[in-house]
């Protein structure tokens, strides 16, 4: 074979190579991004069986806590800002309010010990811990999926790649200020 035949050989191998690598590259990226998406979609689903939950047990506290007006309006804003989220950012702190709401509610419940012992209250405090615990599980199924993919799309050489093909990092699931303090309740 002639040096130049050699030449155009090493070339192809070279270049199919690469293109190889780049298509392996982006479908990965891709893989990794629908994965994040679908984790989000399952704490998405747990989020809608709390969001639907939460007016039955704001119902019950209702008829022994008629005072606790303030509590119960924060719950009605909490999920009126869930409803009106236009972004992933903007969805998450009305989980966070509703989060923090409903710590308040339970708080209030505490006070009534005719409500601690209703078992229709009971049933759906069991149901809400329940989901909390499944919305925990899912929200750091969810850190762990975004983390994978955005540490493929910020290394090196496949940022190269991730940048040319319109891939951004995405926001973990993170617990805001509010939530890290203790709950006041004022009666």
């Amino acid at each position: 074979m002639s040096a130049g035949m050699m030449a155009l050989i090493a070339v192809v191998v070279i270049v199919l190579g690469l293109g190889g690598w780049l298509i392996a590259t982006y479908n990965s990226m891709v893989r990794l991004r629908n994965m994040v998406q679908n984790s989000w979609a399952q704490i998405d689903v747990q989020l809608k069986r709390r969001f639907d939950l939460v007016p039955n047990l704001v119902e019950s506290v209702k008829g022994y806590a008629t005072h606790e007006r303030e509590v119960f309006e924060k719950v009605t804003q909490a999920r009126s800002m869930i409803q009106s989220a236009q972004s992933l950012e903007q969805r998450q702190q009305g989980e966070h309010m509703l989060t923090n709401t409903l710590r308040s509610l339970f708080a209030v419940a505490e006070a009534y010990p005719q409500l601690q012992a209703n078992q229709n209250f009971l049933d759906l405090q069991q149901q809400l811990s329940d989901l909390e615990a499944k919305i925990a599980f899912a929200r750091q199924f969810f850190n762990d999926t975004t983390m994978k993919f955005n540490t493929e799309i910020q290394s090196f050489p496949t940022n190269i790649l991730a940048g040319m093909f319109g891939f951004q990092s995405m926001p973990y699931f993170q617990v805001d200020d509010l939530q890290r303090e203790a709950v006041a309740v004022k009666f």
